[in-house]
């Protein structure tokens, strides 16, 4: 079994098509069918399923995927920790982030990164933190800033923790309080992240704690739409600190008991040159704004 097969079975696999995953990988689409059916020999099973309008994977197919996205994110580390002794960086550093985050300013991060490696070609993904976190567990992304809640058995820096406060409408009964109990707000309806998204896990937490059964009418996955659904009356919300600096007609209001929710940078087993390069520059830069 070669690197280069595997190489092709992942492409062949997440694109569903042996066209454009060779147009993808520079090389002709017979090569790699021949490439593809010699690793299915080898094996001695079929690994796609094959048809004139699509192609999709056999069970055998599925359970090789994993492994060989791992076997070549390995292969990846190994080929950049001896570019990092060289004192010369390349490759890809796939990053993964939340929304908004606060903690880390990565725009500034990312641009540093790039003026000082720029052989490192950079990818980077927003999404929820329980699927930010699998794509690090798969191998797929080198390094992921999720609540630290989703981190799981994950390797983690533990990067930011700030309070939550409460945010409502402006004609809401909560308005003009100085500070309010979780306890206060049972009963109302509430506008919050989809589930495993954002702080919506840190939320779900501490309601249950304080004994608060909540009916979450408005779900979303962007902050800007919850600021705007909670400013116009449709329900209120529990959000981090952070976001009192948004442009809102919202309210924000202090919790007396407030929970807290944690921002972590996870990593896989086996963290590349350039991720351990970035995870450095990020804790650093941490240190210098705590100190």
């Amino acid at each position: 079994m070669e690197l280069r097969q595997l190489e092709y079975f992942v492409a062949v696999a997440e694109e569903c098509h042996f066209t454009r995953a060779a147009r993808r990988m520079r090389v002709a689409q017979s090569g790699l069918s021949a490439s593809i059916r010699a690793l299915e020999v080898e094996l001695g099973a079929p690994l796609f399923l094959r048809s004139t309008r699509q192609v999709e994977l056999t069970q055998a197919g599925r359970a090789l995927l994993e492994e060989a996205r791992r076997v070549l994110s390995t292969v990846d580390a190994a080929r950049n920790a001896v570019a990092g002794v060289q004192g010369l960086l390349r490759g890809t550093l796939a990053v993964g982030s939340v929304q908004c985050l606060h903690a880390v300013h990565l725009p500034e991060v990312l641009a540093r990164f790039h003026d000082r490696h720029p052989g490192v070609e950079i990818r980077l993904r927003q999404g929820g933190s329980g699927e930010l976190a699998e794509e690090v567990r798969a191998g797929r992304l080198d390094l992921a800033f999720v609540t630290t809640a989703s981190a799981g058995d994950l390797p983690q820096s533990s990067v930011d923790t700030e309070s939550m406060v409460l945010v409502c409408g402006p004609d809401s009964r909560f308005a003009q309080e100085e500070s309010v109990l979780l306890a206060d707000l049972s009963g109302e309806s509430f506008v919050d992240f989809n589930p495993d998204w954002g702080t919506r896990d840190d939320v779900d937490r501490a309601l249950a704690q304080a004994g608060v059964e909540r009916r979450v009418a408005v779900e979303v996955n962007d902050v800007h739409s919850l600021l705007d659904f909670v400013g116009f009356g449709l329900g209120v919300a529990l959000v981090p600190e952070s976001f009192r600096h948004k442009p809102t007609r919202a309210r924000f209001v202090p919790i007396a008991d407030a929970p807290t929710t944690g921002t972590s940078v996870v990593t896989g087993a086996s963290v590349s040159a350039a991720a351990s390069v970035l995870l450095d520059m990020v804790l650093e830069d941490r240190t210098l704004a705590t100190g």
